[in-house]
């Protein structure tokens, strides 16, 4: 497939002509699943660029322009920090659910190929450092050349990006280009003792960044298993007798400042974050990312029998698209915001018999009042609204909430991880958390694989339900048999 996003064959005065496409293709990988295109230069160098979602729909996508290293990223070398470059921004890429991977090749030993290289290790083996051994040599320190990178990315449609690099040229030159460069975030690729004199001969004789906590924060072991796959997930905090919110239906705070911070990395890591009715009328939430780095979620409202407020931020605030679940009969609002998108949802028995709009009936109207609403937004069997979720939005589905959406997902059978927050306070009487008719008889309660995890004062337990899901997550602790 050839494509380009400008006319064939156009481009500025001196810089490298707009890419034609010569191949396009899928790449699976550790990483997850990336579209492949290749581009041939105007010198006859082939460059690869690897792309995670939708870079060209993202305000500032994250890219790594990648220059091509034999020893390191093919041969595992500790001579320098390559290899680890190349994994670690393909996993913040991959977490980002949207980025772009430059594979640039030409750019062997900072451009002076792979033979020349090698004779500046022989040099460097003899005390010289990197600098010293190309001077030594005849060749320049840095001989590469980033036109083709710039013009992949105008191609792209991306003229506006994060970059993850230690090397501020490699900024300076993509925007001499034409590339704006919003953000620079370095790697956190930790110094080895083979490679910290080749690393701090870098940063002091070619201005690379230091490390610092600016650098691109590395995605806790915790989540890794989530990253390139699609699931169906969930995730709840409730006290430690059980309720998600007070009462009186307040819901701020159950758990701590860490516990929030993992339900956003959640987020970022999910295509759609979907919540009932329920917790729309009680918390208006926001359902973004803001504890972490990380995209947006598209958000799906649950709202069978439009009970949505009109002036909730989902309906009102575009920092993220809304996909709105209404029932068939529901009237959809004449002035909808640009963001939202009303997605049918098949009507049920229950439903008809019930009638249409209930938007001006009081029952129900709080979460609090013996749960009415929830209860009514699952008459749409969970498997039917991942279906209509998957034809819009392909991707990781996280059921954040209420207790009731989460509880009829889970006794569905669907979900392949839940995330069981408890926090160390007890509410006495509030809205129920996880609820499903279980067993009379200890011996067959719901076991699964799990694994724990500690968010400050609170503890998460992650339940782990199905085959792959359990396949690609390491350290699982055996919940088959009770614990004794």
């Amino acid at each position: 497939m050839e494509e380009s996003l400008s006319a064939a064959g156009e481009s500025m005065p001196g810089r490298e002509p707009t890419p034609v496409w010569s191949a396009d293709t899928i790449l699976p990988t550790a990483h997850g699943r990336f579209r492949m295109l290749a581009h041939t230069d105007r010198t006859g160098v082939e460059h690869l660029a690897l792309l995670m979602g939708n870079p060209e729909t993202a305000d500032a996508p994250l890219v790594r322009v990648h220059s091509e290293c034999l020893t390191g990223d093919a041969l595992g070398s500790y001579r320098c920090d390559c290899g680890e470059q190349l994994d670690i921004s393909m996993a913040h890429i991959a977490a980002a659910g949207c980025g772009i991977l430059l594979y640039l090749r030409g750019h062997e030993g900072r451009g002076i190929g792979l033979l020349n290289k090698l004779r500046a290790y022989e040099l460097q083996d003899r005390g010289l450092d990197t600098v010293e051994a190309n001077a030594a040599l005849g060749l320049p320190i840095d001989a590469r050349d980033y036109q083709a990178a710039a013009a992949m990315l105008r191609a792209l449609d991306c003229t506006r990006i994060r970059l993850l690099t230690a090397n501020p040229l490699k900024q300076i030159e993509l925007e001499a280009n034409g590339i704006e460069v919003v953000d620079r975030l370095r790697p956190p690729v930790a110094d080895r003792p083979e490679n910290s004199h080749y690393l701090e001969t870098k940063r002091s004789g070619m201005n690379h960044d230091r490390p610092s906590d600016s650098d691109a924060s590395p995605l806790p072991d915790l989540y890794t298993p989530l990253v390139g796959r699609t699931e169906v997930i969930a995730q709840l905090a409730q006290s430690t007798d059980g309720f998600i919110a007070a009462n009186g239906g307040d819901a701020e705070f159950v758990s701590g400042a860490a516990d929030r911070e993992h339900l956003h990395r959640l987020r970022s890591l999910a295509a759609v974050v979907l919540v009932g009715v329920s917790t729309v009328r009680a918390d208006d939430p926001k359902l973004t990312v803001r504890a972490v780095q990380g995209p947006n979620p598209v958000r799906a409202i649950l709202d069978p029998h439009g009970r949505v407020p009109l002036d909730s931020h989902v309906l009102t605030q575009p920092d993220a698209p809304t996909l709105w679940l209404l029932g068939e009969r529901i009237p959809v609002p004449e002035s909808l915001a640009s963001h939202v998108t009303v997605l049918r949802l098949p009507e049920t028995a229950g439903q008809a018999a019930r009638g249409g709009s209930s938007r001006d009936d009081p029952a129900g109207d709080h979460p609090a009042r013996g749960g009415a609403v929830e209860e009514h937004c699952l008459d749409v069997p969970p498997a039917v609204i991942l279906q209509v979720l998957g034809r819009h939005v392909p991707g990781t589905v996280l059921v954040e909430g209420g207790g009731r959406t989460v509880s009829e997902f889970l006794s569905a059978g669907l979900l392949d991880r839940l995330f069981l927050t408890v926090a160390p306070v007890l509410i006495g009487n509030g809205v129920p958390g996880l609820r499903f008719t279980g067993s009379d008889v200890m011996a067959e309660a719901l076991r699964a694989p799990f694994r724990r995890h500690v968010f400050g004062a609170d503890v998460c337990t992650e339940f782990v339900f199905s085959a792959a899901a359990r396949a690609a997550t390491p350290g699982l602790s055996d919940g088959s048999t009770p614990l004794s």
